[in-house]
């Protein structure tokens, strides 16, 4: 007896979304041609839509192709469409039958038995955050690559700044190089810029400005300047505009007092009261896990939200975000337990954070340590991630705040854990373990000659 999928979406379309064109194919019946090629301009957009209600269409599925889905996806959205986002990865049809047109009827297909996932896509506002935090992010490394251009400036005058100087952006860098640019050439007194705090000496620095100064090379470095310095205030216009949006959120604190703020050293800085502003939209004040900053609690806004309500439990989170042991399992045998690829920018800032916890005196810097020496740096900063999740999670979930279990914690679970499996191995042999202090006040009767003493 054969069985037949039930169709459950009588009323779905599928769209093959393309940069010129898409495709769109409802059920058969609806009109003289069940699949139709539009154009991407705005006008043939709504002439879509026109369509798919003409065909009395309620819910469509579309694959999230680069960014050309995004216009079409809000026009759908505002036609009062059900519009379902899909993965690529669930769309793959059978190898050897692939255009455009067989490709939206396969997605029609499979919408209509409601065998596709929808992805997740956040609230406006958080869509309109993302958006200039992301761009924030463009601006950063755009500016970097100036900076990576000032030190090669530098470097071919063979100005040896970078190597008396932690950073040359910093406060003594920066009065340097803008020196140099408005003709300063004197070493000492170029030198006499030097920060208190600057590991080395006037005599040190003015040593390695020494150099050989060429028009052609100086006029690169004023240009590499004024492109960095340009950056910044765009980086600052950036930082105003997310601030006049993370205002309008609602507050979420019931009244609790500001948080206390923890020192942070990100060279680019928010520009405003970032912690106490992202604790009034969570509720709690996620800059308290070891190694997340402000700018960590702003991606996860930016990507995630203010809720984590639409995933059911933190394990669930942590495998929308790739964070998870993949399940490669074929004939009841592990193949590979390795993370699925996922190009998530809240588990690229985990992966980050958790990579500063080397040398932390927490329980999650001594879970990493410990982790690294048994599996390698990489796994080990992806469990770390993992974890990060499962405590944020949880944090705003409940509306709790993060507890440090010590830097023994780790170390007792391992202790609890050798001794179970101790006990585990001598019940197989026929022995019983008695811990020290058991042994010193048991008596010396030696009648039971299974008991197998072990000290622990």
């Amino acid at each position: 007896m054969t069985m037949s999928l039930q169709c459950i979406e009588p009323n779905a379309a599928g769209i093959d979304v393309g940069s010129f064109s898409h495709f769109v194919a409802v059920p058969s019946g609806r009109d003289q041609e069940c699949v139709k090629e539009f154009s991407a301009f705005t006008a043939d957009l709504y002439v879509l839509a026109d369509w798919l209600k003409k065909c009395d269409i309620k819910t469509v599925a579309m694959e999230s192709t680069g960014v050309y889905w995004i216009p079409l996806y809000e026009i759908l959205e505002e036609r009062g469409f059900q519009v379902c986002l899909v993965n690529a990865r669930y769309l793959k049809n059978v190898s050897g039958r692939k255009s455009d047109v067989l490709d939206c009827q396969w997605i029609q297909q499979l919408h209509s038995y409601g065998l596709l996932k929808p992805s997740f896509r956040p609230e406006e506002d958080i869509i309109r955050l993302r958006q200039l935090v992301r761009h924030r992010g463009a601006l950063v490394k755009w500016g970097a690559t100036h900076i990576q251009q000032m030190q090669k400036a530098l470097s071919q005058m063979n100005l040896q700044l970078h190597n008396v100087v932690s950073d040359i952006t910093g406060e003594t860098g920066m009065k340097i190089i803008r020196s140099i640019c408005a003709g300063e050439r004197d070493p000492k007194k170029l030198a006499a810029h030097r920060h208190h705090r600057c590991e080395n000496s006037e005599e040190t620095i003015a040593k390695s400005l020494q150099g050989h100064y060429k028009a052609e090379i100086l006029f690169s470095l004023k240009q590499a300047l004024s492109s960095y310095d340009h950056y910044q205030e765009q980086i600052a216009e950036c930082n105003e505009e997310i601030k006049k949006i993370t205002e309008k959120f609602e507050d979420k604190t019931n009244g609790q007092p500001p948080v206390k703020h923890k020192r942070e050293t990100h060279k680019m800085p928010i520009g405003f009261d970032a912690q106490n502003q992202f604790f009034r939209m969570l509720g709690v004040n996620l800059t308290e896990i070891p190694g997340i900053n402000s700018l960590t609690v702003m991606t996860f806004i930016s990507e995630v939200g203010t809720s984590v309500d639409k995933w059911s439990n933190a394990k669930a989170f942590a495998s929308w975000l790739g964070l998870c042991p993949g399940t490669k399992i074929s004939g009841g045998k592990r193949l590979g337990s390795k993370s699925k690829p996922c190009a998530n920018r809240l588990a690229e800032a985990l992966r980050m954070a958790a990579s500063t916890l080397s040398k932390s005196q927490t329980c999650l810097g001594a879970f990493l340590r410990r982790l690294k020496s048994r599996l390698g740096p990489a796994k080990a900063v992806t469990a770390v991630a993992h974890k990060m999740a499962v405590i944020i999670y949880n944090m705003i979930k409940n509306r709790t705040g993060y507890r440090e279990a010590g830097l023994d914690y780790y170390d007792k679970l391992h202790k609890e854990r050798a001794v179970k499996n101790l006990r585990r191995f001598a019940e197989r042999l026929g022995y019983a373990v008695t811990p020290q202090e058991s042994t010193k006040t048991a008596s010396s009767n030696t009648q039971n000659a299974n008991t197998l003493q072990c000290v622990i």
